[in-house]
């Protein structure tokens, strides 16, 4: 996991979206929805379209919380897959097992999801998985380990959720602490906003 130097709060407000995924940083935006610093109100600074390109690629990074080697690893296998390079990147980030398990709420944040999983609290097929980059294929079932199924941390998240899930890809049994990956997601299915295209014109120049 990529250690980041500037506080959460500075980068939800630097990139104007809560990118981490904690409720706290939407009442952040709320109370300030401008940039960070003593300028941060009145002025913002124009960036080249470079300066753009880089700021996309910077916000998903962190938001996935990745070095850059792992980010690069990632965009050389998308242009390697069929179909848009973009679309293929978001799906193999969406396909991580940290992001899954973030996604059907296990975790309230990718980071926490991320220590769930560095800690072997799930099973994939009854198979135990403590590897947060492992790629979930469609068919895969998340499942909370029986020594797990009392973590306080684990519990609040799930006690969150209301009613189903809203992504089309994922399926959870509250009851059995049990998530299934059902399809890989299409992007217009992944609650995401970013603008990939950037990235990818980024890394062909």
């Amino acid at each position: 996991m990529a250690k980041l130097k500037t506080p959460r709060g500075k980068l939800v407000r630097k990139f104007g979206e809560n990118i981490f995924g904690n409720g706290k940083y939407d009442r952040l935006l709320n109370r300030k929805p401008y940039g960070p610093g003593q300028h941060g109100q009145t002025r913002r600074r124009r960036l080249s379209n470079y300066g753009v390109q880089l700021h996309e690629k910077q916000k998903i990074k962190i938001m996935y919380g990745l070095l850059e080697k792992q980010f690069r690893a990632y965009f050389a296998k998308a242009e390697k897959m069929k179909g848009e390079t973009g679309t293929n990147l978001m799906q193999l980030l969406e396909r991580r097992l940290d992001n899954v398990v973030y996604r059907i709420g296990f975790a309230s944040t990718r980071s926490q999801a991320r220590q769930l999983v560095n800690h072997a609290h799930f099973l994939v097929n009854n198979t135990k998985v403590n590897i947060p980059s492992y790629l979930v294929k469609p068919g895969d079932k998340i499942k909370v380990r029986d020594r797990s199924k009392k973590l306080d941390v684990l519990l609040d998240s799930v006690r969150r959720i209301k009613g189903d899930l809203e992504l089309p890809w994922l399926e959870l049994d509250k009851a059995k602490l049990t998530g299934t990956f059902m399809d890989i997601p299409a992007r217009e299915d992944m609650g995401v906003i970013a603008n990939e295209q950037l990235i990818v014109e980024l890394y062909s120049k």
